[in-house]
């Protein structure tokens, strides 16, 4: 089997993993939630109300300090939200094969030994500041 092949089945593999799974049943869940589709649009407004009165030259610090105030409120609520906690944990959880998958190819194709090669969750990405992996 070539590489690509064995690519396909390990993006094969990854899709039947249990935390892929409920990353995606609690998307889905957060997708259905009214509520929190309501805050995230509040939110996308207030976002841009503040992008526009930032770049007028005439701004008012008075307004944009209440925006900037409405958005916090808004992004607590949405942090706040049981469907959203669900999703931060659930992609955490997801993210954490990905870096594990990742770190093992990577530190293989660099010639390391892919029984051994694994995710540290130390690595800062950046090889500079590195004193090695796993």
């Amino acid at each position: 089997m070539d590489t690509i092949a064995l690519a396909r089945e390990l993006g094969k593999a990854i899709q039947q993993e249990e935390a892929y799974i409920k990353l995606h049943k609690v998307q889905s869940e957060a997708d259905a939630d009214a509520e929190l589709q309501n805050l995230i649009g509040q939110f996308n407004i207030v976002r841009l109300s503040i992008n526009e009165e930032a770049q007028k030259k005439d701004r008012d610090q008075d307004k944009l300090n209440k925006l900037n105030t409405d958005m916090r409120e808004v992004y607590s609520q949405i942090m706040s939200n049981e469907h959203m906690i669900a999703y931060n944990e659930a992609k955490g959880e997801f993210d954490k094969v990905i870096n594990r998958v990742n770190a093992i190819i990577s530190q293989s194709s660099e010639g390391g030994d892919p029984e051994t090669a694994d995710y540290d969750e130390n690595c800062t990405g950046s090889c500079s500041t590195c004193g090695g992996c796993g």
